[in-house]
């Protein structure tokens, strides 16, 4: 290490770090409107919701719901919090695998024990010294392509500094990695829609409430669920738009679920229940349209105004290409839906104020691109798509869609800077890139090669949970030199690792926030309440530590602790204008007025109002019902309009007693989060797994009983989970939950319900290479030999006296470093730089070369009101994307 370069460990001895130890755990000025309260107690935000800590002496004992910016908190924030916060499940020291750490030397390190063998507790040296070195051996070795992130995403806390962020900046002071691209919640539709209707629209702000109250009567829920969905937010969850939901409810708006299962916000809505056979959608909505046509209720005026290819759609449902009209009669073979009620569900659809409603679930299957299309078309056809109270809206489940949008920019942290690595993997295709190194593989437009991965770096995201075909999985991590995850808990991404890297829970360091993912109309302070667990560390102090390890903590931190990157953050948001720093942190959150014209805005209505002045940012700069973008590709599953296409496993080809599995958002957790939380276990688990849904006759007919253990299976892999009989699900469907923590028996059986060890690679078509995750079938029988209690949340075996040397620092190699980096680094442009400082699209800052010019034309619209950009920033960020996008001249 060059001895010019400032440290870590200097910056700590000269006190620089001093106002971070003890000026941040103060009151707030909530907790004196109780007179007699405890004084102990500190703001912070979460995803589930922001709150009051009650702490006494170190300890957090109890939480209090602030009812002025939160009416309706959930079970996760007020047990699942605190349950979490102690529970046995935190990784209390650094942690390395026996095996690895005995041969990282020699490199007998064995990997196929992954999961399998104990952990040396270890000190942070020793961790972080491991993990520089098996980045610096990768990069000098392979190629930073070699170094894999699998880090998207950012939802394990709901904090500016996050540790994806963080990752990616000091990865990319090593001259970067190969990162993921898309993701797994809306990969389909995300890269679909923007040739479509110009923009994702599954991260796009909905119609504003009132006018759905106003202007609406049929509101239709394409598995669509925003009563549960909304329990959770991206960042900080205020459960905004229940009590609005209830007003549009009582004012009149008739709901429609079409869904394999009745679903919480169907009871709540008062929904009428419409049973479909799980991924024929793009069926039922061809047969609606058919019927649309042959009552003569179509829009000819619109579809000519404000579309182009709508003749070649309406050719195709009429069956003038196939042969086959795609009738009501037709659908209803494929749906499980009968013929007259699709015709009467499409008349009263064309005939009425109709806004459809449509889940990002629906897309998470095989030919996912093709359902929100055909939902788009049908709008469409019917005339609805901008007009006040109609529609399409594909985020009414997220977010709190349609709460009305302030339209203020947001607190903005430390920029990761440019990764100058540009190989990608789609986001759900990581077991297809880690088994086939060197293979080709077509996305979004641009042909990318697989690197052949050495190490996989897993910073607060759990892919070993949501990757699909886990057992895949695990077996081609066998390739991977080494697996480094951070982390809070043991979850799964920790469990088949090499090098474990305890991080403190948001509630043992500072960070700050913003809510609602729309409405941005709070910034939250999340100050720190206890001290770290054990030997945990701030996710902020883990990357210094090892950008300290690398030499290069001075670019890491800029020679600032973190504080002073909370208080620039927060200077980035418009709160800063009318509320100072220390006024903010002292109450805990500021609010950001929402402008009286955003609660009148309709989506799309700018278009629908001035075609020709606000056109959609696709190649027509209209509608596309039929895209050339994508018919000019020619690839088989991906046409240039939406058709019914079967899947490789569904009810339509299904063998005799297989069901379609379905795998929605849990209720009492985000995602894998929170499933450790034992009193959130008591109240929905069965024998200790998770729930699976059973319709009636498909129990009776396998002898199952409410509350018995069942297996299911198929040639990926066996679940063992509890039953839940109801006639609330269609016969031969099943849905069990996603994000379940595994835990494998000695027949290989996921004892805990995963249900990832039953999903397949599939993707989702040759363009956006997205999960099928919903196309998914299996077998179903009682459990009659169950190995014990479900121990997913028990402590893997931990030796804590293992006699193991000291890292001899000048083995780690740090002088590598700058002569990889050294021709990499110049000067980033002005748009670059604030691109990467205050842009995000969806989770995270992407690599522009991700998305080719009229992609980034339909995603900025909603990404630089977020980001705060003025005119003239947005036009330097701009000129940046037209000149580095996939499609740009080079």
């Amino acid at each position: 290490m060059s001895i010019t370069q400032p440290t870590r460990r200097s910056f700590l001895q000269g006190g620089a770090a001093a106002f971070g130890a003890t000026s941040l755990m103060g009151t707030t000025a909530l907790a004196a409107l109780d007179p007699n309260s405890f004084d102990g107690r500190v703001f912070h935000a979460t995803h589930y919701g922001p709150f009051e800590g009650v702490v006494r002496d170190g300890k957090l004992v109890g939480l209090n719901t602030i009812m002025d910016i939160d009416a309706r908190p959930t079970e996760m924030l007020t047990t699942g919090v605190m349950d979490r916060t102690y529970d046995k499940s935190r990784i209390n020291y650094p942690m390395v695998r026996k095996s690895y750490l005995d041969g990282w030397e020699t490199g007998d390190i064995k990997p196929e024990l992954r999961g399998k063998e104990e952990y040396v507790r270890v000190d942070w040296d020793t961790a972080w010294s491991l993990t520089a070195k098996a980045l610096l051996d990768t990069a000098t070795n392979h190629g930073n392509e070699a170094i894999f992130s699998s880090s998207y995403g950012g939802w394990s806390n709901a904090g500016t500094f996050r540790p994806n962020v963080l990752q990616g900046r000091l990865m990319n002071l090593i001259g970067g990695c190969t990162v993921t691209a898309g993701d797994w919640s809306a990969g389909a539709s995300q890269v679909a829609l923007p040739h479509i209707i110009g923009d994702m629209e599954v991260y796009s702000t909905q119609s504003a409430w009132e006018t759905i109250r106003d202007h609406c009567e049929v509101f239709v829920l394409v598995g669509c669920d925003p009563i549960k969905n909304n329990r959770v937010e991206y960042r900080v969850a205020d459960h905004g738009m229940y009590a609005h939901w209830e007003t549009i409810r009582d004012s009149g708006v008739k709901f429609i679920s079409i869904n394999p299962q009745k679903t919480a916000s169907d009871a709540y809505l008062d929904a009428e229940w419409v049973q479909i056979v799980p991924n024929t959608d793009v069926a039922l909505f061809c047969a609606m349209a058919n019927h649309v046509l042959a009552e003569g209720l179509e829009d000819r005026a619109y579809m000519a105004k404000y579309t182009v290819g709508a003749d070649k759609w309406i050719a195709y449902v009429n069956g003038e290409e196939d042969g086959v009209a795609k009738t009501p009669e037709w659908a209803a073979e494929i749906t499980g839906i009968d013929a007259a009620k699709i015709r009467e569900m499409a008349e009263l659809f064309a005939k009425s104020n109709t806004n459809i409603a449509g889940a990002w679930a629906l897309q998470r299957a095989q030919h996912g691109e093709m359902t929100h299309w055909a939902i788009i078309n049908f709008a469409a056809l019917t005339g609805k798509i901008g007009k006040p109270g109609c529609g399409v809206g594909f985020s009414w489940h997220y977010g709190n869609g349609g709460m009305p949008a302030s339209g203020k920019s947001n607190p903005a942290g430390l920029s990761q800077g440019r990764n100058f690595v540009k190989t990608v993997c789609p986001a759900s295709r990581i077991t297809d890139m880690l088994e086939n190194p060197g293979k080709e593989v077509f996305y979004n437009g641009n042909t990318h090669t697989y690197p052949d991965v050495k190490v996989v770096f897993n910073a607060g995201n759990n892919f070993m949970s949501h990757q699909q075909d886990t057992n895949r999985l695990i077996r081609s991590l066998h390739k991977v030199e080494t697996v480094v995850s951070v982390d809070v808990w043991w979850t799964a991404a920790t469990r088949w690792c090499d090098i474990v890297l305890p991080a403190a829970s948001t509630l043992e360091q500072d960070d700050i926030s913003s809510g609602g993912t729309y409405s941005n109309d709070k910034v939250y302070a999340m100050k720190k309440m206890i001290e770290p667990v054990g030997e945990s560390l701030p996710d902020y102090e883990i990357f210094e530590g090892l950008a300290d390890t690398l030499g290069l903590w001075a670019q890491f931190t800029d020679g600032e602790d973190k504080m002073y990157h909370v208080k620039a953050a927060y200077e980035k948001s418009s709160a800063a204008a009318h509320t100072p720093f220390d006024a903010f942190w002292e109450k805990g959150f500021a609010r950001q007025e929402v402008p009286e014209e955003a609660r009148k805005w309709t989506r799309h209505g700018e278009f629908f109002n001035d075609p020709e002045g606000a056109p959609l940012h696709t190649s027509s700069g209209k509608i596309e019902m039929f895209c050339e973008d994508f018919a000019k590709l020619d690839i088989d599953d991906m046409p240039g309009m939406p058709i019914w296409m079967e899947k490789h496993e569904y009810l339509g080809n299904a063998k005799e007693g297989q069901l379609h599995v379905v795998s929605p958002h849990p209720w009492f957790r985000l995602h894998s989060q929170m499933d450790q939380s034992e009193n959130l276990r008591a109240l929905y688990k069965v024998q200790g797994r998770e729930p699976v849904r059973i319709n009636t006759e498909d129990a009776a007919a396998r002898g199952i009983e409410d509350g018995d253990l069942v297996e299911l299976y198929n040639d990926r892999g066996t679940v063992i989970a509890g039953a839940v009989v109801s006639d609330e699900i269609m016969p031969g469907v099943v849905s069990i939950y996603e994000g379940a923590w595994p835990q494998l028996d000695s027949k290989g059986r996921c004892n805990s319900g995963l249900v990832n060890f039953l999903t397949s690679t599939q993707r989702s078509s040759g363009v956006a290479q997205a999960t099928t995750a919903n196309t998914t079938l299996c077998s179903m029988r009682k459990c009659e030999d169950p190995e014990g209690p479900n121990l997913a949340y028990e402590k893997p075996a931990i030796l804590e006296d293992y006699d193991y040397a000291a890292i001899d620092y000048d083995k780690i190699g740090v002088d590598r470093l700058y002569e990889l980096t050294e021709k990499l680094y110049a000067d980033m442009g002005p748009g670059e730089k604030i691109y990467f400082e205050r842009c995000t699209v969806c989770h995270a800052p992407r690599e522009v070369t991700h998305f080719t010019q009229q992609q980034w034309k339909g995603i900025t619209p909603s990404m630089f009101p977020r980001a705060g950009l003025d005119e003239a920033e947005a036009a330097l960020v701009t000129e940046y994307l037209m000149q580095n996008a996939s499609d740009a001249p080079k």
